[in-house]
């Protein structure tokens, strides 16, 4: 669905990394990883901007208790894989 709304060709690749439903089963965080394409600051806000279009497009396909409300952030974890990564190699290159 975030595909269709947002191309890759536009927007870059964009991975949805984890999913954190509140208790209540009313909201969903939903974190991102982004690769090339505009700023993810941009994306996201875009996102967010669409969440309602994205909610209802979201229950007309899954049958739920309850559809939440989606909340987009970009994965603050993808940025310490990166720079974990950027050391490894780095120690790599060394040995």
């Amino acid at each position: 669905l975030i595909l269709e709304e947002f191309p890759a060709d536009e927007n870059g690749l964009i991975s949805i990394t984890r999913i954190d439903l509140g208790k209540d089963l009313k909201t969903a965080r939903v974190f991102l990883s982004f690769y090339g394409g505009p700023p993810s600051d941009d994306i996201v806000h875009r996102l967010n901007k669409r969440s309602g279009f994205l909610r209802k497009a979201n229950a007309s396909r899954i049958k739920l208790k309850y559809n939440p409300q989606l909340i987009f952030s970009e994965d603050p974890l993808a940025h310490q894989e990166e720079k974990l990564d950027i050391i490894l190699s780095k120690i790599q290159k060394n040995e």
